[in-house]
């Protein structure tokens, strides 16, 4: 009996020695050694999954998939007690946070999570999520086994698969069987656009907050499921550069807490001590700084956890292999080891110092829900505009962020966004009420501070985002506890008919309701839009009101009232019904003051000439937005563009060569008389400003002021001399004249978002200046004194009359990353209605 037993366990013994012996490297299972060639996503995959299979203690979870339909997924990794119980363990730390109700149970492991490969072009760290995943289960590696005793490894091989592919697909096809190691060599020369970005030509590291992606939305809600302790995203920066890791470099943001600050020194310390046994270079606390919110980095530390970015020289420039400035050569192996060397070591000071990083986060998340850092308890965003309110929410419900709806207490006194004064306010039903007593305090306040603290002006982004000035939402901050009196905004009743309205009626105030006029014109309803103000069944309306009548779409027949509602519900906006075209007050419906709207015909310029990042912004906005058809065409066949096929052409920021030819200027200088509206953003306005034809011009100083500075300056300050003549992604109030097409739907300011100190003098009489910076505009972010003096008085949104056209001057971009929500509405205004009266 006690052979059959012994022998029992020698066969479980060997058959589990056999399997362990059978696990397969990345290097066994691809058929070639990492960093011999770069792994298709595929490839990746199906690596993780044969891990997964083999081994218990990895679980994979998709979740989500690129617009690509490329795969997201994650593996998990534990020890085998701990991956029995991954679903308790997530709960628990979740707990912990106070995300979900019920006391947290002790000695909760540290959860580390890896993200690789954010930047598509910057490829090596996918190669090297294989390599960890494997360690992390290899039966021969001791350590590793020791760490996840009280450690959970979540890796998340590729945050950018489309990217990634775009860039391995371009070095796969110009490879020879040898890489060229010379830098300036076809094989190390990406063309547009490259593969940093997704499909839409985003920056994924850009989007954490904001969630305008669906790759970041599938990751934030898998993240705020999780909410690890350590998050690292491993980037790659010039070829030249050696590596970089935290602590990172100032400005920290003043939400940010010692100990987060010290355990980033303690990982370093622990990154630091491998390299120097490598006789690896390194640099920290340079550059990569912790401010803007939206970042693999910044956005875990404002919700508690360690975050780092890992920065290796390389990306898209360095392929196999490069010879760096240095005369040195700069493998893919050797980029490989050095982000494998900082993965492997996070993961051992984690497992090292778990109870001290759970404790503290746990630390972290109670202070955040009984006393919440910053002046502000309260933020108040009035309920005027309920479709935007509703896109709202979802964004805060997408971060975490708890809110509800009115409050028992009526009125109240905080910080008025719109003025920037304190001032008394009422809390009325509809408005939307956020604590900051809650588990996201600290993420909240970040979001909604109105002047972010900036101990350093050498920053690598934007220096103010604030919501409410991003989405245009009369909003308050209050020192007073005010808490929601419900978590449902009251519902609109909309005016009820027995008999077939004369004309539905929507108004123009949000994004929404260029969803609505795109979806309708789509499908050839003819829809007017109203020039002035009118009154009808006892309710005003603004000008850019929608008037949707039944005269005009008889052809649509007797679908036209489903067909009309449809479309509305399908964007959330509630129609008002009229039985009469008599106003009483304002212009009827069939009077001049009231305009049809001809369905525009949009061409997009694209190509190496212009910013991808731009281009993508305008797609992503039509494509996935609006969902209305446009053409994208090569700026580089300007010359072979039928322009009279279309009415609105679109020129994001770039720099474009047709624009110095007078051949191409006398070409759309005739489109324009014609009636075509031409809309330039950004380096396309300085491009235009002074040409021929055209009557915006640059702004004149009055004199060179510098002539006057010392010549005398400090070498070591150059960086910081330099600033005095940027404007840091700052905000400013414009002054808006709403009665023009181009402001229809604000009030008489809006709130733009500076990234550059191009600045225009007004247009002249019988053009129109439609946003404009006066003498004291900047509401917050930093900006040089010598910036701050230019511009002032300066034009930021036109109009410039040619003939029967239109010149539409966007100095800033109104849809930048997408975040800045409130510009979808300006930009509509200029593709649907400037022109169209």
């Amino acid at each position: 009996m006690n052979k059959r037993i012994w022998c029992g366990f020698a066969l479980i013994f060997f058959v589990f020695f056999a399997k362990a012996q059978a696990l397969k490297s990345p290097d066994e299972f691809l058929g070639y050694k990492l960093g011999s060639r770069f792994t298709p996503h595929y490839k990746v995959l199906a690596y993780f999954d044969y891990i997964s299979k083999v081994c218990a203690t990895v679980k994979l979870q998709p979740y989500g998939e690129t617009y690509e339909h490329r795969e997201l997924t994650v593996a998990i990794v534990a020890s085998p007690e701990n991956s029995e119980k991954l679903e308790s363990i997530r709960l628990n730390n979740l707990k912990l946070a106070g995300v979900v109700p019920g006391a947290a149970l002790p000695n909760q492991p540290i959860i580390v999570w890896l993200s690789y490969n954010v930047h598509g072009n910057e490829a090596v760290s996918t190669e090297v999520a294989m390599k960890v995943l494997y360690e992390l289960v290899n039966p021969a590696n001791y350590k590793t086994k020791q760490w996840l005793k009280n450690t959970v490894v979540i890796i998340d091989p590729c945050l950018n698969p489309d990217g990634r592919e775009r860039y391995v697909n371009f070095y796969t096809e110009r490879v020879g069987r040898n890489p060229n190691l010379n830098a300036i060599t076809r094989e190390h020369q990406e063309p547009w656009p490259g593969g940093r970005s997704n499909h839409y030509l985003f920056d994924l590291n850009r989007d954490w907050a904001w969630q305008t992606q669906k790759e970041t939305q599938y990751r934030v809600a898998l993240f705020n499921k999780w909410l690890p302790q350590i998050h690292v995203d491993f980037h790659e920066m010039g070829m030249n550069e050696p590596y970089f890791f935290a602590p990172a470099a100032d400005p920290y943001h003043e939400a940010l807490t010692p100990w987060q600050r010290e355990f980033q020194t303690k990982i370093g310390k622990n990154n630091a001590s491998y390299f120097d046994q490598n006789n690896w270079l390194y640099f920290t606390k340079e550059v990569f700084d912790l401010f803007y919110p939206s970042y693999g980095d910044t956005y875990p530390m404002f919700n508690g956890a360690i975050g780092m970015t890992y920065e290796q020289g390389g990306s898209g420039r360095a392929g196999l292999g490069v010879i760096t400035r240095e005369a040195d050569t700069l493998t893919l192996n050797d980029r490989i080891d050095h982000h494998f060397t900082t993965s492997i070591s996070t993961i051992e000071a984690a497992s090292l110092n778990a109870e001290y990083a759970v404790k503290e986060f746990g630390n972290y998340y109670a202070s955040s829900r009984t006393n919440p850092k910053g002046i502000y308890k309260s933020y108040v965003i009035k309920g005027e505009n309920a479709a935007k309110i509703k896109d709202f929410a979802a964004m805060l419900e997408r971060n975490g962020v708890e809110y509800g709806y009115g409050s028992s207490v009526k009125s109240a006194t905080g910080f008025n966004y719109f003025t920037g004064k304190n001032e008394s306010f009422a809390i009325e039903r509809n408005d939307l009420v956020i604590t900051a007593y809650q588990p996201k305090s600290v993420l909240l306040n970040v979001l909604f501070e109105p002047r972010p603290k900036l101990a350093d002006s050498i920053t690598y982004d934007l220096t103010s985002w604030a919501l409410p000035y991003a989405w245009g939402l009369q909003s308050y901050a209050s020192g007073a506890v005010i808490k929601p009196a419900s978590k449902n905004i009251e519902n609109e009743h909309t005016l009820s008919l027995t008999v077939q309205p004369v004309a539905y009626i929507a108004e123009w105030k949000s994004l929404a309701s260029a969803k609505l006029l795109a979806n309708l014109l789509q499908k050839k309803v003819n829809v007017r839009f109203a020039e002035t103000t009118f009154e009808i069944n006892n309710k005003t309306y603004a000008p850019g009101t929608l008037i949707i009548t039944r005269s005009g779409n008889n052809g649509i027949g007797y679908n036209f009232d489903q067909v009309v509602k449809t479309a509305a519900a399908d964007v959330g906006i509630n129609l008002d019904r009229t039985l009469t075209s008599f106003v009483s007050k304002g212009a009827d419906f069939g009077s001049s003051s009231v305009h049809l709207i001809k369905a525009p015909r949009i061409a997009v310029l694209t190509g190496s000439e212009i910013s991808e990042n731009a281009y993508g912004e305008v797609w992503h906005f039509f494509d996935q937005q609006l969902n209305y058809p446009i053409d994208a065409i090569e700026a580089s066949n300007f010359d072979k563009l039928k322009l009279n096929d279309y009415s609105v052409l679109i020129l994001p920021n770039g720099n474009y060569s047709f624009l110095s030819a007078d051949k191409d200027l006398g070409k759309i200088r005739e489109w324009l008389k014609n009636g075509g509206r031409l809309i330039a953003m950004e380096n396309a306005v300085a491009q235009l400003a002074g040409k021929s034809g055209l009557v915006l011009k640059p702004k004149v100083e009055p004199g060179d002021e510098s002539a006057n500075e010392s010549s005398i300056h400090l070498y070591s300050s150059r960086s910081r001399n330099d600033l005095s003549e940027n404007s840091i992604g700052s905000i400013y109030k414009l002054k808006l004249d709403n009665s023009h097409p181009l402001g229809f739907g604000f009030g008489n300011v809006y709130f733009s978002l500076r990234q550059d100190v191009n600045t225009y003098q007004l247009l002249p009489k019988g053009n129109w200046n439609v946003g404009v910076i006066g003498e004291n505009g900047l509401v917050s972010g930093f900006v040089g004194y010598k910036a701050k003096a230019k511009l002032k008085n300066t034009l930021v949104f036109g109009v410039e009359d040619v003939g029967s056209g239109r010149v539409i001057y966007m100095a800033d971009n109104p849809l930048f990353r997408s975040f800045w929500e409130n510009g979808k509405l300006l930009f509509s205004n200029a593709v649907f209605l400037v022109g169209q009266e």
